[in-house]
């Protein structure tokens, strides 16, 4: 029987592709569906949310998986898979109830290839899937420390489930809306392992029909959603999804333009001066040919120096001084940086690690680094390097489509003395280097999985050190540790926020990253499409999209 379903499966693959064929050459009509194009021009390696970690995993597990709690625009949290919840008085003991109306997508792994109801069981077995080292999540981190094993995760009975804390932790409900939190079924991850990454099932709005790897994803219309719009109408609106993988971004920019992509995310410096002003605003060559939605997005745009001395790649590397790392620092004009390689889109980086937009973001209380090139030479003459003299090479690592913003900060350096040579790899190698502590200074973002400032300050946490976690610079002050420990006994928000600025200032002070900008999000839509969403996370939201057709 499943290798018949299976067989049918790979008949409605072939069907489907022509339905996207047509769709290619803006032909919904043809099909009498209506397909939302996008791109992702950095790739997709997994479609398992244990390992969503970066934006094109959040953007399609998004649309394939839910969690028990979801954020909306005003990255408030609101009920998803479960209806409510509750905490106990101490504040380690969360009770959530769940809906019992939302099933898994259709697959034939569950009898008569119908998608099974979701229980509390299936969520205690998602949970726990990311603190098991077998499956070696890149997510383990964020329950890591917060329980003391799976046991901690409870099926009371089929629509109650509870975690269990350490201690408290007032993030909790922001954490779980992040992707990694996603709810999947143990039958269909159990059967494909590791190969559950193209193999994925979920509950979402739309579900999995066929990917051919670095040339086209296909996600159709789940028709038994659980979600409802204000009139009672079944989400989502759009019949399916398609995805190409074009790499350069002027090429898929003119996609867009051609029309043959519903949605453009962000704009390459290559050809950003032809689309916006130097103050951010749409060309007259391209006014009113799309919509373009802006505002700060949750994402930091930083380079990371390893500085963990216990490395041996570190002993030799003068970034190891503290005085360097801040005279690097100083180094920098972001104002012009951000107005003339972002054309002004974004925030000059001269706060702290957490970006604006984020709840309890304050300039005023951070202190990071204006520029001052006087202050960089002064401070590098008292590490033993006057005017760079008798310093080593130093190596900024970055990927191809940051490549002109890292030439940027390499002729900033060397205005103060220090000689910087640009090496660009791909994406994925540079990750990969990274999570290896395998090179010294090297460029990365931190993209929001929750909307908490918390989220941003695990980056430094101590405990969180490869491989556990997203430390990647190695760094490890007890200052910091022990206000990142006493942040989770505040139950009060506002104190809350006032230790997360004390945490930042340590981190600005010892200066194991260069904050570069605070991102803005820059969305292009095309005219006929409506009720996209606005959040600072940038999450690709779909299930409320509606696409008109052309006149």
């Amino acid at each position: 029987m499943i290798r018949r379903l299976r067989h049918i499966k790979y008949c409605f693959y072939l069907l489907l592709l022509g339905i996207l064929l047509s769709a290619c050459n803006g032909d919904d009509n043809a099909s009498g569906k209506t397909i939302f194009n996008i791109n992702l021009d950095e790739g997709l390696t997994s479609m398992d949310p244990a390992f969503a970690r970066n934006q094109n995993a959040l953007w399609i597990d998004n649309q394939l998986y839910n969690g028990l709690v979801q954020i909306d625009d005003s990255l408030i949290t609101r009920p998803c898979i479960a209806k409510s919840w509750e905490a106990d008085a101490a504040g380690t003991l969360y009770t959530f109830h769940l809906r019992n109306d939302v099933y898994f997508h259709d697959d034939p792994l569950f009898p008569g290839g119908k998608g099974r109801k979701v229980v509390a069981a299936d969520v205690v077995y998602s949970l726990s899937r990311l603190i098991d080292p077998k499956v070696a999540s890149s997510g383990s981190w964020i329950f890591s420390d917060k329980v003391h094993g799976k046991q901690d995760f409870i099926a009371v009975n089929d629509t109650t489930f509870q975690i269990r804390l350490k201690q408290p932790f007032p993030p909790l409900l922001s954490m779980l809306t992040a992707q990694y939190c996603s709810i999947v079924p143990h039958e269909v991850v159990d059967h494909w392992g590791k190969d559950f990454r193209s193999h994925p099932v979920g509950t979402g709005p739309f579900q999995f029909k066929y990917w051919k790897e670095g040339e086209v994803l296909a996600l159709i219309k789940n028709p038994h959603y659980f979600e409802r719009d204000a009139q009672g109408n079944r989400l989502p609106y759009l019949d399916a999804i398609r995805s190409t993988f074009i790499a350069d971004k002027q090429t898929g920019f003119m996609e867009f333009i051609k029309g043959k992509l519903d949605f453009y995310n962000d704009i390459d410096g290559s050809y950003r001066d032809d689309i916006l002003t130097k103050s951010g605003r749409v060309t007259s060559k391209y006014k009113g040919k799309f919509i373009l939605n802006s505002r700060p997005y949750l994402n930091t745009l930083y380079m990371g120096m390893l500085v963990d001395t216990t490395l041996s790649i570190v002993r030799s590397s003068p970034l190891k001084n503290k005085k360097v790392r801040q005279a690097i620092n100083y180094a920098i004009d972001r104002q012009k940086m951000v107005k003339y390689l972002r054309n002004s889109l974004g925030t000059p980086g001269n706060a702290g690690f957490i970006p604006k937009g984020m709840p309890g973001f304050d300039s005023t209380a951070v202190k990071g680094y204006p520029y001052n090139p006087e202050k960089a030479r002064q401070l590098l003459a008292e590490a033993g390097y006057p005017d760079g003299h008798n310093m080593p090479e130093i190596v900024l690592h970055t990927t191809v489509g940051y490549r002109h913003l890292i030439e940027y900060v390499q002729g900033e350096l060397s205005r103060v003395g220090i000689n910087a040579r640009v090496e660009v790899v791909q994406g994925s190698s540079l990750r990969e280097l990274v999570a290896k502590n395998s090179v010294n200074f090297f460029y990365g973002t931190w993209i929001a999985d929750y909307p908490d400032g918390e989220n941003y300050l695990s980056v430094f946490y101590s405990k969180n050190k490869i491989p556990y976690g997203p430390n990647y610079t190695g760094f490890n002050n007890k200052q910091f540790d022990a206000l990142f420990e006493r942040a989770y006994q505040l139950k009060d928000t506002a104190a809350r926020y006032a230790v997360y600025r004390q945490m930042d200032n340590v981190i600005m002070q010892e200066s194991p990253v260069v904050v570069l900008y605070y991102d803005k999000l820059v969305n292009l839509y095309q005219n006929n499409i409506s009720g996209f969403s606005n959040n600072a996370q940038n999450l690709l939201i779909l299930k409320r999209v509606v696409k008109r057709n052309r006149n």
